[in-house]
């Protein structure tokens, strides 16, 4: 019904702005994650993990950070901008290096392609 898509959709946007280390900074820094209920909240919304709900998510990292944010100690390092700022970082190399693995790859399987078309005609 209609306020199940609504919740979908709304708990759907909110998990994924738990990819953003600025956004869980921001939270940190207004006390949030010191709320038990909000602390519940995160452990509830666990179960986008599950691939029928996994499948609808554009920012998959969102689900690590979901898995890190069931522990205190993360939750009490995100209060620190520099936390925030690392994490940022990392998560660019990240895309980097597997943007390059990714396009190397690719170069591999054509090559391998056009020698497996050359070798077979």
């Amino acid at each position: 019904d209609a306020g199940n898509r609504l919740r979908f959709q709304l708990e759907l946007e909110f998990v994924q702005c738990l990819a953003n280390p600025n956004y869980l900074n921001f939270l940190a820094q207004r006390g949030y994650f010191k709320d038990k209920a909000f602390v519940n909240y995160l452990k509830y919304l666990l179960y986008w993990k599950e691939p029928e709900y996994a499948k609808y998510l554009k920012y998959p990292q969102c689900l690590h950070m979901l898995e890190l944010l069931q522990y205190e100690h993360f939750r009490k390092e995100l209060v620190n901008a520099q936390c925030a700022k690392f994490i940022d970082e990392q998560q660019i190399l990240h895309w980097q290096h597997y943007s390059r693995k990714r396009m190397r790859l690719q170069q591999a399987l054509a090559e391998q392609q056009q020698h497996n078309n050359a070798s077979g005609k």
